[in-house]
């Protein structure tokens, strides 16, 4: 069955700067600035100002889909959940943990470039150099607290982690059981840089 229309309501909160223009989202806070496109999407946003009962103003980010089915239904949360994360991200920024696991041969992880470029050698005892670029936005680090443990951080969740997903897939085992050979770099925990 089509809804004639179906609304879903984003909240805006104190500090960040929102503009949307022809499904063109760009938000602006403390952390810095991230934009999207969401013209593929068959959605209406605009930005809307209501009172709360208190009396206070709120902005709020409202998303359209005008006759639509299941998929195009769906596409007012996706799209609600963009724009979530990239508040999250100019206000808290995002944090991927990763750990260099080995069982004889210890994998080096050289770290160039201002934390943009990430150099893995040793990798179950082979001479090849796996070099991984870090997508814009994204830094790399070697954890000081924890042995082994690399750290992730930027604001674009999907940069953040995509470049995780990159260093994961350069260190796949290959022609082996996977159930023995364990070796490689995975991630261990996911969050935020500012924490509550």
């Amino acid at each position: 069955m089509k809804l004639l229309v179906s609304s879903r309501d984003v909240e805006i909160p104190k500090g960040i700067e929102i503009e949307v223009k022809g499904r063109r989202v760009r938000v602006k806070g403390p952390r810095g600035v991230l934009v999207r496109d969401f013209r593929h999407l068959a959605v209406d946003m605009f930005l809307l100002d209501e009172e709360t009962e208190e009396g206070e103003k709120k902005k709020l980010l409202r998303v359209d889909c005008h006759f639509g089915k299941k998929k195009r239904l769906a596409a007012i949360r996706t799209a609600c959940s963009h724009v979530l994360n990239m508040i999250t991200g100019t206000t808290k920024g995002f944090e991927y943990k990763m750990r260099l696991v080995y069982a004889h041969f210890p994998i080096n992880a050289n770290i160039e470039g201002k934390g943009t470029v990430i150099e893995l050698r040793n990798f179950l005892g082979e001479k090849r150099v796996r070099v991984v670029n870090m997508l814009p936005g994204v830094t790399i680090e070697r954890s000081s607290a924890v042995k082994d443990e690399l750290i992730l951080t930027g604001n674009d969740i999907e940069n953040v982690s995509r470049s995780a997903a990159l260093i994961h897939q350069v260190c796949l085992v290959k022609n082996k059981d996977i159930r023995k050979f364990l070796d490689g770099v995975y991630v261990s925990d996911k969050g935020l840089i500012v924490k509550e």
